[in-house]
């Protein structure tokens, strides 16, 4: 456990942090997974929307890496555009 007053504040926004950050990280992971699981090609393309604008957002906000949403948004469109 913290000793000091600057650790035992560092630990409450630690926490408030993770509670904020934890159902937008759940959203955007299954997100994702709903544009590698769509059965259609048009489903897919709808969910990718979906799931680049959460990836722009994560990036802008420090939930992932910016590079990481780019690379992720990237992967995904070429996987969409392969499918039949």
């Amino acid at each position: 456990m913290p000793r000091t007053a600057s650790a035992k504040k560092a630990l409450r926004k630690s926490r408030a942090a993770n509670e904020r950050n934890r159902p937008r990280r759940t959203q955007l992971r299954t997100a994702i997974r709903k544009v590698r699981a769509a059965e259609t090609k048009d489903e897919a393309q709808k969910a990718l929307a979906e799931a680049i604008r959460l990836l722009d957002r994560a990036g802008r906000k420090n939930l992932v890496h910016k590079n990481n949403a780019d690379r992720t948004k990237s992967r995904l469109t070429k996987a969409v555009a392969a499918r039949k």
